[in-house]
């Protein structure tokens, strides 16, 4: 038996694309021969799979699961929103969202779950989903939340199904006070997060970096104005909790009731129940978020396929 070289791997997976794994595998079935090895590749669909992943897949859709004191937020992406629309793609990305559940919200652990359904791995049922369709997919973010005591609640924007959409939020409230109540309350704050995208949960956590750079941007804006020194200084300290108020999810105005921001309407929750009420963590995810979406050309498109 031919003996399977780290370099004969390299050279396959350059050649088709294909995933490490696969192209090992590949070479061990066909005892070595390249030409075999590509031609496995491609009778699986793993081949003209892998080839997909070059196309950027910044549609898709967003998922939520909720399972007692625990929650998990997945991304799926595809190429286009028509592929979102897909019954079988809908399916795998709230079968994400579970699995993200019981593995942590590790990717890399996700894909490795043995999926019930198909009777293989979760990486692997979206290699072949990859093949069915033709377009390019990616299981590109996860993340759980919990609380030893309290409620996880969800949000989801734009749903084109029960916890499936755009964008999804998980809101983790501590407390022991009354679990529909604190669920009830959870929302509201994960409908107020879609709709304000805050960047930080309270003024500790922000980064101090980021306060130094506003710092130097607004005293440069106030000196430009000519004012005294002293005066500077107290502008800079103003707009630098306006900043807070705008970034700060606890310092945010609450959009049901603009009068009071987010921590005063968790401490006027907290006094009705009786019981204390920590915002102990917050989880958004917004489909595409930071991918660079490619300019489809039509024109262009129809011509290069003419040439063809």
């Amino acid at each position: 038996m031919t003996n399977i070289t780290a370099a004969m791997v390299k050279e396959l997976r350059e050649t088709t694309g294909a995933g490490m794994l696969d192209c090992k595998k590949a070479l061990t079935e066909t005892n070595g021969d390249m030409e075999q090895a590509v031609d496995w590749l491609r009778k699986k669909g793993l081949a003209s799979a892998a080839k997909k992943a070059s196309r950027i897949a910044a549609e898709g859709l967003v998922a939520v699961a909720v399972d007692g004191n625990a929650g998990a937020v997945v991304e799926v992406n595809s190429e286009t929103d028509f592929v979102a629309k897909n019954d079988i793609f809908q399916d795998y990305v709230k079968d994400a969202a579970t699995v993200a559940l019981l593995r942590n919200g590790e990717v890399c652990d996700m894909k490795t779950f043995q999926c019930p359904k198909v009777n293989k791995s979760f990486e692997e049922r979206l290699t072949d989903m990859i093949a069915k369709i033709g377009e390019n997919m990616n299981l590109r973010r996860a993340k759980r939340i919990e609380v030893a005591d309290g409620a996880i609640a969800s949000y989801v924007h734009n749903a084109v199904q029960p916890n499936l959409g755009k964008i999804g939020v998980l809101v983790a409230l501590e407390s022991a006070g009354d679990k529909a109540k604190l669920a009830e309350l959870g929302k509201h704050i994960a409908m107020h997060i879609a709709a304000s995208n805050p960047l930080f949960l309270d003024v500790a956590s922000v980064d101090p970096a980021a306060v130094e750079r506003e710092k130097a941007i607004f005293s440069e804006q106030a000196k430009a104005s000519g004012k005294p020194e002293n005066i500077i200084e107290k502008m800079v300290e103003g707009r630098v909790r306006k900043y807070y108020d705008e970034v700060v999810l606890e310092e945010q105005a609450y959009i049901m009731d603009p009068d009071k921001k987010v921590k005063q309407v968790i401490a006027d929750a907290a006094k009705e129940m009786g019981a204390d009420i920590k915002l102990k963590e917050y989880v958004c995810f917004r489909l595409g978020e930071g991918l660079q979406k490619k300019e489809e050309d039509f024109a262009a498109e129809v011509a290069a396929q003419l040439t063809k």
